[in-house]
Order: C-alpha cells, then sequence, then structure tokens
C-alpha cells in the first residue's frame, strides 16, 4: 500500500537494461560531437540542418505543395531554424511542439574594439547573457563570428579550438596586489568594462603610424597587418561584425565512471540536441511534429531571431497556404497556434550537493533521475511565469508514465532565491498548452556547465513519445 501512495523519484541508471545502458553511452557520443560542432548560435543551426538534410529533410522555399510525411526545414536569418514532419491532419487542428534555444552566455566583441596599451593588444568586449564575470578570467578563449566587409563579402572567424590554433585570454589581478579587490562583492570584483581580451603581444616593424598623441601603434598595427593577410580585414570591418567569444576547448566526460559530460553550451543546446534527434526519427503522425530552435532567448528572446519575432508565425502561416492551395486566413493561423501544444525545451537548475541550500530539495531535480519537468519558472510571487495547467501536465504524466519515460518536477530554487524564464509564456500567449521540460544540469551560465548522460537520454526519449503519442 505505501508503494501506491508515496511519490518516489528514481536513479534512471538502476531502470535501464544492457541495451538502454549500451545507447545512453551512444546517444552521449554523438551529442558530444554535436555540442563541439555548435560553439555558437550561427554554427548550430549550421549542425542542425547538415544533420537533418542527411535524413531526408528539405528547404521550406524549395517546394510548392505539402503533403502528410513531407519534411521541411526553414531558416531564419541563419540563426533559427524550423523543422517539420507533416502531419495527417490540417495544421488548423494543432501542432505537436518542441521549442529550444540555440544562443548561450558568452563574451561579444565590441563594433570598435581593437586597442593597445602598456605592450600589448586588447579587444574591448560586452557580454552577453547571464553570465558570473569572474569565472571568465584566466581561462583559454576561443574566437568565433562572422565578418561583413565593405564590398560584401562575408568571412566566417574561427580561431582557438583547433589544437594548432593560438587562444585569447583576459587577465585577473595576482592574489599578492589584490587587496582591494578581494574586499568587492563577488559580483563587482571583475567588471563588465575590465572584460577585455589579449589579441596580440608583438610590435610590427613599422613606422609613419602615429595617433594623435603622437606614439606609434605597433602593437595594434602587427594585428591589422595578421587579420589583414589572413582574412583580408581592416579595422573598419569590425563595425560590420558579430564576433563572440567562447571557452576554447572540446566538451570531455566526467567522472571515473564517465557518467556525465562537462561542456559550453548545455544551456540550451543539450535540449536542441536531443529534439533534434526525437524529431529526426519521426516518419508518420497525425498532428505536424515541429522542432523549433531559436536565438536570444539569454536576452530576453527579443529582436527578429528571438521568439517574440513574427518568423514562426509566418512560417506557419506559409504551410497552411501551401496545404490549402494558396489559400490563408488569419483565422486558420490562429487556430493552428491555439490547439497546438508545446514542450519548451530548456534546461532546469539541477540540486548541486555542494550548494544544497538555493534548493528546496523536494521540488528541485536531482542529476540523473530523469527529464525535469518545470510546471512555473519566473521569480518572487511567479513573476514572469507561465505556470502551466494541471490538465495539460495531467496528459502529459500519463504520456511519460505509460511509456516509461523517468521524470520529475522541478522548480528553479527556493522561493525569493532568485529565478529565470524561458520561452514558455511567449508561446503561451497564442493560447496553447505549454510545459518547460529538459535536461537538469549544474554550474549553469559557467563557461563549462555538467549534465548527467542518464537525464540527456531520459529527455530525448521524451520528446520523441510527444511526437509519436500525443
Amino acid at each position: 500500500m505505501e508503494n501506491k501512495l508515496f511519490y518516489k523519484k528514481n536513479f534512471i541508471w538502476e531502470k535501464l537494461n544492457s541495451n538502454e545502458r549500451t545507447e545512453v553511452f551512444d546517444i552521449s557520443d554523438d551529442y558530444r560531437k554535436f555540442i563541439d560542432a555548435s560553439k555558437t548560435e550561427r554554427l548550430s543551426i549550421k549542425e542542425i540542418i547538415k544533420r537533418a538534410e542527411a535524413k531526408g529533410f528539405v528547404n521550406f522555399e524549395s517546394i510548392k505543395e505539402v503533403k502528410p510525411g513531407d519534411r521541411l526545414y526553414y531558416i531564419n536569418k541563419e540563426k533559427n531554424a524550423v523543422l517539420v514532419v507533416v502531419g495527417k491532419e490540417k495544421i488548423e487542428n494543432g501542432m505537436n511542439i518542441v521549442g529550444s534555444h540555440v544562443d548561450a552566455p558568452r563574451i561579444d566583441i565590441k563594433q570598435n574594439p581593437l586597442y593597445e596599451e602598456h605592450g600589448l593588444s586588447l579587444l574591448k568586449t560586452h557580454y552577453y547573457g547571464g553570465i558570473r564575470k569572474y569565472q571568465w578570467v584566466t581561462i583559454p578563449l576561443a574566437m568565433y563570428g562572422t565578418v561583413v566587409k565593405a564590398n560584401g563579402e562575408i568571412v566566417d572567424i574561427s580561431i582557438g579550438d583547433d589544437e594548432k590554433d593560438p587562444i585569447f585570454y583576459i587577465t585577473d589581478l595576482l592574489p599578492h596586489l589584490a587587496k582591494d579587490q578581494n574586499e568587492k562583492k563577488l559580483s563587482e570584483a571583475i567588471e563588465g568594462e575590465g572584460l577585455n581580451v589579449i589579441i596580440g603581444s608583438l610590435p610590427a616593424d613599422c613606422t609613419g603610424n602615429d595617433d594623435e598623441d603622437g606614439k606609434d601603434k605597433k602593437f595594434k598595427y602587427n594585428v591589422l597587418k595578421i587579420l589583414k593577410e589572413k582574412y583580408g580585414m581592416i579595422e573598419e570591418d569590425f563595425q560590420t561584425a558579430e564576433l563572440e567569444i567562447v571557452p576554447a576547448g572540446k566538451s570531455r566526460d566526467v567522472g571515473i565512471d564517465r557518467g556525465m559530460i562537462a561542456a559550453y553550451g548545455h544551456d540550451d543546446r543539450v535540449c536542441a540536441y536531443t529534439s533534434l534527434k526525437a524529431i529526426l526519427e519521426v516518419k508518420n503522425t497525425d498532428k505536424t511534429a515541429v522542432a523549433l530552435f531559436v536565438d536570444k532567448e539569454e536576452i530576453g528572446s527579443v529582436g527578429n531571431t528571438g521568439m517574440q519575432s513574427m518568423f514562426f508565425n509566418n512560417m506557419v502561416a506559409e504551410l497552411i497556404a501551401l496545404q490549402n492551395n494558396g489559400v490563408y486566413s488569419e483565422l486558420s493561423l490562429k487556430r493552428s497556434l491555439s490547439n497546438s501544444s508545446m514542450l519548451s525545451s530548456d534546461v532546469a537548475a539541477g540540486v548541486d550537493p555542494t550548494y544544497p541550500q538555493v534548493s528546496e530539495i523536494q521540488n528541485s531535480p536531482i542529476m540523473g533521475k530523469g527529464v525535469a519537468m518545470v510546471k512555473y519558472t519566473g521569480s518572487r510571487g511567479k513573476s514572469g511565469a507561465n505556470d502551466a495547467n494541471a490538465e495539460y501536465i495531467g496528459k502529459l504524466r500519463k504520456l511519460f508514465n505509460e511509456n516509461n519515460v523517468v521524470w520529475q518536477p522541478a522548480e528553479l530554487g527556493k522561493v525569493d532565491q532568485g529565478g529565470g524564464g524561458t520561452i514558455a509564456y511567449i508561446m503561451a500567449n497564442y493560447n496553447m498548452d505549454v510545459v518547460d521540460l529538459g535536461v537538469p544540469v549544474l554550474s549553469m551560465h559557467a563557461p563549462y556547465e555538467i549534465i548527467s548522460k542518464t537525464d540527456l537520454y531520459m529527455t530525448y526519449k521524451a520528446y520523441k513519445v510527444f511526437y509519436n503519442n500525443f
């Protein structure tokens, strides 16, 4: 009787058979390849489309009509992608959507960044998303991005992850001279304007490059010379570039048992990967299956590549027209969105045994105990939360329990401890049912985050069941 009455969380590993345990490690190895190739949002989209095309997905813009079973992809400004498997029912009847984001906290290079000081060439930066600034100093860094030159030519930059590449670096004070810094709050010890990246340290053999103070800018000039030789860049090209500083290095297994993975960008590329893998395996469904990969979530889902943009609505409108011989109405679009069900596939804050005091253990996700369902995010009195309804969660509970998906309820730490949000509330504005469901993470937003391989596997399984059976 007690077993029926009491709720108990279980460790996934103890419930898996030998074949499933092998699958856990196989999927984890493939995920590591994915995330190592996806250091930026642009690279994530490229990798997603590469894998989609290999599984028969075709560009949405190349088709004139849609029929059940069609596998399509749509790209928006190189930073969003949508994968669609057309179902047997009309799109107006709703879609099963899994939506993740492919941007991650990082450090962006400013538009006029290059300067020299005391024998070093440096780049000025502006951090992106909720980083803890002290974590980004004195670690190996890589630079990725896109440069648009004056003639319109586009050049991709990738420096720091190849073993033969140099890395980049942000300095910090030595402990011997850090008396004043040590007295500051942790959040203030490293200032945003102090995240200056070393890009060079050798002077050029040149003359005649005097600045207004009459000093030769030999160090800066040497960097510009190298950039010109390698990429055809001049200093003004920084103004039409998107350059990102991210941690250098590949993902690694964690622990002597190799049960976890450390990598940059688990938040939220681990959910992007699991939803991608799930939809690539969808073939015939009643409802249209959609995997949505968005940008700008870490800064509020704004801009023309964020979830608050109209790109997704526009794509759905086009699909409706293609499915109805070119006929489209605003009412059809509203019906399709309102009748849809969505999993906002974003990561959750796992319980850290070193810092358990910030979590309310009974309602926080434990690493290795399954995909985390977060009914509400927000902060304080659920401010900014989607707060999914009980009926929708009840349907998902039944679906997951019947298909051996190990899941756990979760929230973002103790009440009044902090808070955060996802794209869930934005999609809920269309009147669709939405709840957050994703992988628990330790050290979220750090240069390297940690996940459990078993949670990775179970999240993929949850998304696959949702696509095929909901």
